[in-house]
């Protein structure tokens, strides 16, 4: 399945079929995200049951600390 992740064209595999299953995997597993799909944002209660489809449009935010 063909997305746009970040700005940038990714192939997912086959397993990725929901969010949950993307955000489980490197570079994403256990960091606290704000996750936006085709231009919406999604809560976290909902990850795994937005399924995803070819051609859309996903943006991970992470957060950092700092001062």
């Amino acid at each position: 399945m063909q997305v746009r992740l970040n700005g940038k064209e990714t192939t997912l595999n086959e397993s990725c079929v929901t969010l949950a299953d993307l955000l489980a995997d490197p570079p994403w597993r256990d960091r606290k995200l704000l996750v936006e799909l085709n231009g919406t944002v999604v809560r976290k209660e909902d990850y795994a049951v937005i399924q995803l489809s070819d051609g859309d449009r996903i943006e991970l935010v992470h957060f950092v600390g700092g001062g």
